[in-house]
């Protein structure tokens, strides 16, 4: 795999990627979505392709603790929706990553972003209420639920961006703060484990990778620590206009990078 190895990085560069995976997991216990900056640091630090492999086994680790921290809250209805449509988004990822070089991918998943984003701002007004999470079984409901799904599954394939995707539809149906956490923390951790095996038949996880991975973990550790603290905090409205800032922050990110 085209990277650098844990010896080649300087001070640094280490601290710029430490610095990432403490954002990994205040990401997962707090703003679903800020990891799109996590992304773009190891980006800069490491070749762009490969940094995906590298930042997976940290996302992983990170929805570890989400899952152990807001397990009670999960809504599985949903989760059950979701799950063949983003196998479908994957499976259409994997081909993508075959053939497409950085600069289609980051063009095409900044603009979906941002595109889910206006579009959540857009229904939320439209609304003016609150639905429950139950309302997505109508027929719409799982025709979002499908949609969502599968940018969902390929955008978290192709550059491990699927969480912006996640937290629009999971506003866009009307999860409340616990609910959403719960729900996402299950959602990326069967789904980033899932994408292990295409990773490695891909070369974008190797020894070298899993070494510096092996360094990086423990300051996941700190991060999801400051994230459930911090989500204690944070009420309803401001949480939701984080989440969705943090969807355009790491969209724009992707365009202009």
């Amino acid at each position: 795999m085209n990277t650098m190895t844990l010896w080649d990085l300087n001070g640094w560069q280490f601290a710029a990627l430490a610095f990432a995976a403490l954002l990994v997991g205040f990401s997962k216990t707090a703003v679903s979505g800020a990891n799109t900056v996590s992304l773009a640091v190891f980006a800069a630090v490491l070749p762009a392709r490969a940094s995906t492999g590298v930042l997976l086994p940290i996302l992983i680790a990170g929805d570890v603790l989400a899952v152990l921290t807001y397990r009670r809250h999960a809504h599985w209805p949903t989760l059950w929706r979701l799950f063949p449509a983003v196998a479908a988004g994957v499976v259409v990822g994997t081909v993508f990553l075959m053939w497409a070089d950085d600069g289609i991918v980051r063009t095409s998943i900044g603009a979906i972003l941002l595109l889910m984003a206006a579009v959540t701002v857009w229904r939320r007004r439209k609304a003016g209420a609150e639905e429950e999470p139950d309302a997505v079984a109508t027929r719409a409901g799982r025709a979002k639920a499908r949609a969502y799904g599968v940018l969902g599954g390929f955008t978290t394939m192709v550059a491990n961006a699927g969480g912006p995707v996640m937290s629009m539809y999971l506003l866009s149906a009307g999860f409340r703060k616990m609910g959403f956490l719960g729900t996402s923390a299950f959602f990326f951790l069967i789904v980033n484990t899932s994408k292990l095996p295409f990773s490695v038949g891909l070369g974008l996880i190797d020894a070298e990778s899993l070494l510096l991975d092996a360094a990086l973990v423990l300051f996941v550790v700190p991060g999801a620590l400051l994230g459930k603290w911090a989500v204690d905090r944070i009420n309803q409205r401001l949480f939701e206009h984080l989440v969705i800032a943090a969807t355009v922050v790491g969209g724009l990110q992707l365009l202009v990078r």
